[in-house]
């Protein structure tokens, strides 16, 4: 348990949708949890919310991530605004180090996720006309005229997927050579998509800010609602790398089914690890990181060694809860 202001049990690097659901889950289950975050991120960038059972698309990412932690603190989640610049090992935890923080915790999860390459301008808005998420945003375009930016085999298979919602696909290389392979350069030329090699020169947006058309180098116009750049991932992994996490080949953290990595009591979820970039599969592997945190530090039930060694649990030894929790859980009662 924690016995300072500067101690918890869980400390979760990262306030993103994995993060908090994390934080979330160790915190109403009795945990000491202290959430660190820089502010930003891909969440917050979000115009609208899509695919998230229950949140109408009305909501901002700023709105949706703004409830989820008001929420925690209600819980008793301790917030810091922050940016952890290194992670160590002690002799029964860890300590973290930022910029104004000092923390030592039991268990830490890591949620810094990615950062998308942004290809050079000119380029619309994030969210009006520029997007990145394929699976979040391809409904917006049924029917609509659509551009994919890119020149690599993950360009290329966008495109096509588009085709399930639009026959006016266009790939634009933007005077870069295709990098993709003969075998995606064969499916390319069987799929009506129009691969553009001219680089952009200028664009037009209405006066919501949504993309309308981008200009050419040889001086040709094409309109566009929108369309999606494929240039790459950028994964914030330098603190699981430090800590000795196994880093698979793209830069992402290797992690079990709960989210434990290769470093016993390091823990990562969310974007940063392989699998879908959504914010409902996010909250899901927080969750599930959360509930196996929860399995490895729970007061009980003791084992039989340490009632062997200790003698029987007494009734003054229970609850098990963090006391700094226990009047935040008190206030949730049924009977209040």
């Amino acid at each position: 348990m924690s016995e300072t202001d500067d101690e918890v049990e869980v400390a979760v690097i990262g306030g993103g949708p994995a993060g908090l659901s994390a934080a979330l889950y160790t915190t109403r289950l009795g945990h000491r949890t202290a959430v660190v975050d820089r502010g930003g991120g891909r969440a917050a960038m979000m115009l609208d919310t899509h695919n998230l059972v229950g949140t109408p698309e009305s909501v901002s990412g700023n709105e949706f991530l703004a409830t989820a932690r008001e929420q925690l603190e209600e819980y008793g989640t301790e917030f810091y605004r922050d940016l952890i610049e290194e992670v160590t090992r002690t002799d029964d935890g860890f300590r973290l180090v930022g910029g104004e923080t000092d923390l030592l915790a039991d268990r830490v999860v890591i949620a810094t996720g990615f950062n998308d390459v942004r290809p050079d301008p000119p380029l619309p808005r994030t969210g009006r006309g520029l997007h990145y998420c394929l699976h979040c945003d391809a409904y917006m375009f049924v029917d609509e005229s659509v551009y994919v930016m890119g020149h690599g085999d993950s360009a290329a298979y966008v495109a096509m997927i588009m085709l399930n919602f639009t026959d006016d696909v266009d790939l634009l290389l933007r005077g870069d050579e295709p990098t993709w392979s003969d075998e995606t350069g064969r499916l390319i030329d069987a799929h009506p998509v129009d691969v553009i090699d001219e680089e952009l020169s200028g664009m037009t947006t209405g006066d919501d800010g949504w993309l309308e058309s981008f200009t050419f180098a040889d001086g040709t116009m094409r309109s566009y609602k929108g369309g999606f750049a494929m240039y790459g991932s950028e994964y914030t992994n330098e603190l699981a790398a430090e800590l000795g996490c196994e880093i698979t080949d793209d830069g992402t953290v290797e992690v079990d089914d709960h989210g434990r990595t290769s470093e016993d009591g390091v823990f990562a979820v969310g974007d940063l690890t392989p699998g879908h970039n959504q914010i409902p599969v996010a909250i899901g592997e927080g969750a599930k990181a959360g509930i196996a945190i929860h399995m490895d530090l729970r007061e009980f039930p003791r084992s039989l060694d340490e009632i062997e060694a200790e003698g029987p649990v007494t009734a003054s030894e229970a609850p098990g809860i963090d006391p700094s929790l226990r009047d935040a859980a008190r206030s949730f009662s049924a009977d209040d």
